[in-house]
């Protein structure tokens, strides 16, 4: 049995504007270990054109990301709601290595299992190169 994670489906509109704050702040906080246990154990996601199962593997993908995009800023916004899915818009700004910036823009659809947990996440994202002096989110 899994751990609740609150709040819980159905959604209204108040918990899930909550949701989807916790899940901004836990995302940049660039934690995989903090990030992963919102996720049940067999989680489907697809993140651009990667496709990632379970629990453990979203760990291995967040690590590798945090560790090639540094400096990580995102903002989440919620697009829309219904019982245990929800849609969100969202942005994030990020450097490379070679002190390339970007701005990568893109929409999440989710779904929750009755624990609250996120069983899946599908993720459509664009890249923007940008300087750092046009950075939004700092």
């Amino acid at each position: 049995m899994e751990n609740k994670k609150y709040p819980l489906p159905p959604f209204t509109l108040e918990t899930a504007l909550q949701k989807v704050q916790m899940a901004e702040d836990a995302w940049n906080t660039k934690d995989p270990e903090k990030v992963c246990l919102a996720y049940t154990i067999d989680t489907e996601w697809r993140n651009r054109t990667q496709f990632i199962n379970g629990r453990e593997e979203v760990k291995k993908f967040l690590t590798q990301k945090w560790e090639n995009e540094l400096d990580y800023k995102l903002k989440k916004e919620l697009w829309g709601f219904r019982e245990n899915r929800m849609a969100v818009r969202f942005e994030y700004e990020w450097h490379d290595h070679n002190e390339n910036w970007f701005r990568s823009y893109g929409n999440e659809l989710w779904e929750f299992d009755e624990n609250g947990l996120m069983r899946k996440r599908f993720a459509s994202i664009n890249d923007l190169s940008i300087t750092e002096a046009e950075r939004k989110l700092k």
